[in-house]
């Protein structure tokens, strides 16, 4: 076993979805599915567009997929050599976590045909492919290469207006429904042989189709280039593709996997975490460092990260919480410039935060629970469809999960904390945390019988139980909100001035006047037995198994949650809620109180979400329970490897990568097992590293110095990267 590849021997029509996603390749721009070049609509192809969204008619808004540039389909004597309609005699495909390539073999008896196509990493606008195929018997090739416009769409169509040119150059054009926003592939194939040439155009795209007699033993080769851009990219799109996949070809394929393999060699360098004494662990955290590294917005300096990364155009192609909480801890600590990025696409988006705001008569800044362009909100009323009634349900995630401000303005604390750059907070982000603040103040309930104050009719993490009141974690991170408020007049005060105007500009002297007192007000949750009640009345609910929740499922897609839900009038609960707040606020809770409240909710918990299993595992860790916390690790690391997680919300799919996870691993790597932690400015370690692992190490960034951990049984350190360990520093030796 390699521990930088994974591959699948064998051609299995029902993985079809799951082999796109796990054999993904993006470089943050676009994400081409692992599908076989040949693949037709059936088989889920899709070339999906960061920041490029469409409705059609009244159907949800989703991302674009473009036309698909690297489209190729061979027959021999008029029969199609296709994986997905000829069963071949053999068939792997393998991804390189290394370099961000996927390879392809697949034997039809009388061809053999081998590809290697990668997303540039170091052109993002550049995909490429090496399509080569070893003919074993005499016949007459038809060879057609091309731009598919026959691509995957789950509420399309959303490309209109299309223009085909031939050539030399392929190109297809068209616009979005919508916002009329251009889309334009080109396409130039270098081929090592001769034939003769045709094109066929039609609905299903443009291609060029190459045709002559081959003999056994001979063995030809396509490379192909194509070049993606939309008008969100400037001007003159169709002409920029053109220019792009030209210029590839010029400079030949191995050059532009060269550039590609290098600029992941730097990611890696800056990024990678190495894991000693078991290599499907080391496999796995490769996999889910690569599927989250591999969508980060390096092309722009204010886009974030959609919660399916860039795998389709499930949940919409939406940004979430998940951003803040699960995909910034790893950029914010490895990459702090795409960290930068991820907090400036919540900066610009204030103004749609404060829109959503003043909607619902609240003041502040109340963002989008699932954020769009523009910070729009993607959401709707009626989130999941009855698989009874196949009847919409009317579900609350757009108006009562508060929560989502709190975490931003969480993230824009931490990333200060961190990397000690003030630049972004005096850039908008301090403004960003005054009006969360705000909208909290806003919302607040009191109640003249009593002096605290209530969050009610909210909706935690765990959104099977819906429109609760004094949800542990929304209630602290509403706490965390006020108190990183009330931080920025110490963190500017050597700018008083500056500061002073701020507050004046936002019109917050009253506020600032209610924060202190409105902080110490926040109805904190009761406990019992030392262990904290997910929301008032949570422990009077029914208390049963999940295996007696389960079984009272008549369909396995129904949804849990909701007034109709199996799981609403129970204790179980999706996902980590408590402890997701007993992770993110260690010095809240003592040793006895986190294992009191982690076992109690492990066990009621179904982890039906992806966001759910590394939160225990960061508990697990404090409290000494390390084989849960490796369990949960493996769970976490191995998701887009071994498949897993939900497919379904009712009749809605939601399949695709799991970045969360992918961030979740990095996490209990780094923060769990290493127990890193930045506390006033310097690197604290606190390593709980499990019996299955030698050894742990991990490059990282902190206050603009870059800095290796590592650590084993025998004790843990850090050092300046490229120096020696510097005495001194603040490490816990254990």
């Amino acid at each position: 076993m390699n521990e930088w590849k994974f591959s699948v021997n064998g051609y299995d029509p029902a993985c079809t979805a799951l082999d796109g996603n796990r054999f993904l390749c993006a470089n943050g721009y676009m994400g081409l599915r692992g599908t076989v070049e040949e693949a037709d609509k059936g088989q889920f192809p899709a070339v999906t567009l960061a920041g490029v969204y469409d409705r059609f008619e009244d159907k949800w808004r989703e991302p674009v997929n473009a036309p698909h540039g690297l489209s190729i389909r061979l027959s021999l004597d008029g029969q199609p050599l296709d994986a997905g309609r000829a069963a071949p005699l053999k068939h792997t495909m393998e991804i390189d976590y290394r370099t961000g390539t996927i390879s392809r073999e697949t034997d039809f008896g009388a061809a053999l045909v081998r590809s290697r196509r990668f997303a540039s990493m170091a052109f993002c606008h550049l995909l490429a492919d090496r399509y080569e195929v070893l003919f074993s018997a005499d016949g007459e090739m038809a060879l057609s290469v091309g731009i598919s416009t026959d691509v995957w769409d789950i509420n399309g169509p959303h490309l209109f207006d299309y223009s085909f040119e031939r050539g030399d150059t392929l190109s297809v054009s068209a616009v979005t429904g919508e916002k009329r926003i251009p889309v334009a592939v080109a396409q130039r194939a270098v081929t090592d042989f001769e034939g003769e040439v045709s094109f066929v155009q039609d609905e299903g795209g443009v291609f060029r189709v190459i045709r002559r007699a081959v003999r056994a033993g001979e063995r030809l080769t396509v490379c192909v280039f194509a070049g993606v851009y939309t008008g969100l990219d400037g001007g003159r799109p169709l002409e920029n593709a053109r220019q792009l996949c030209q210029s590839a070809a010029q400079i030949g394929y191995e050059a532009c996997l060269y550039a590609h393999r290098a600029a992941w060699e730097a990611i890696w360098q800056r990024s990678e975490v190495s894991v000693s004494g078991n290599e499907e662990a080391a496999r796995a955290l490769h996999a889910s460092q690569y599927h989250l590294n591999s969508i980060a917005p390096r092309h722009a300096d204010n886009m974030s990260i959609p919660a399916r990364g860039l795998s389709g155009q499930t949940y919409k192609g939406a940004v979430f919480w998940d951003t803040e909480m699960f995909f910034f801890p790893m950029f914010v600590y490895t990459q702090p410039e795409v960290a930068r990025s991820l907090l400036r696409y919540r900066i610009d988006t204030l103004p749609g935060a404060l829109e959503k705001a003043a909607e619902y008569g609240y003041r502040g800044a109340f963002y989008a629970w699932e954020s769009q362009e523009g910070g729009r909100e993607g959401c709707t009323n009626f989130n999941v469809v009855d698989v009874f009634t196949h009847r919409p349900v009317r579900t609350y995630f757009r108006d009562k999960q508060i929560h989502i401000s709190g975490d931003i303005a969480y993230a824009l604390y931490a990333y200060w904390e961190i990397t000690g750059d003030r630049f972004l907070l005096e850039e908008g982000g301090a403004r960003v945390i005054l009006e969360c603040a705000r909208f909290y103040l806003s919302r607040a309930s009191c109640r003249l019988d009593r002096e605290e104050i209530d969050f009610a009719d909210v909706i935690g993490p765990d959104e099977y139980h819906e429109r609760v009141t004094n949800n542990a974690y929304t209630n602290g991170i509403i706490l965390n909100c006020m108190e990183n408020a009330l931080a920025l007049e110490d963190i500017f005060k050597d700018r008083p001035e500056w500061f002073t105007r701020l507050i004046k500009e936002t019109h917050f002297e009253k506020d600032w006047l209610l924060l202190s007192e409105a902080k110490n007000k926040i109805r904190r949750p009761r406990k019992r037995n030392g262990v904290t009640e997910q929301f008032d009345g949570y422990f009077d609910l029914e208390d049963c198994s999940l295996d007696t929740v389960r079984g009272r499922l008549r369909d396995p897609r129904e949804y849990w949650g909701g007034d109709h839900g199996v799981a609403g009038c129970t204790q179980v609960i999706k996902q980590a809620d408590v402890i997701a707040l007993a992770a993110l606020f260690p010095d809240s809770f003592t040793d006895g109180e986190i294992a009191a409240n982690w076992d109690y909710y492990e066990p009621r918990t179904e982890h039906g979400s992806s966001l759910s299993a590394c939160m225990y595992a960061l508990t697990a860790c404090r409290t000494g329970k390390l084989d849960q916390a490796w369990e949960l690790f493996m769970r976490t690391a191995s998701i887009d490897i071994l498949g897993g997680g939900k497919e379904w919300a009712g009749e809605i799919y939601i399949g695709g990568t799991h970045p969360a996870s992918n961030g979740g691993a990095w996490m209990i790597a780094a923060l769990g097992f290493a127990g890193l932690s930045m506390k006033n400015g310097e690197i604290s370690l606190d390593p709980h590293l499990p019996k299955q692992l030698s050894r742990l190490s991990f490059p990282l960034t902190a206050r603009g110095t870059r800095w290796i951990v590592t650590v084993t049984h025998e004790g843990a350190s850090v050092r300046q990267a490229d120096e020696r360990c510097r005495a001194g520093s603040a490490i816990r030796e254990e």
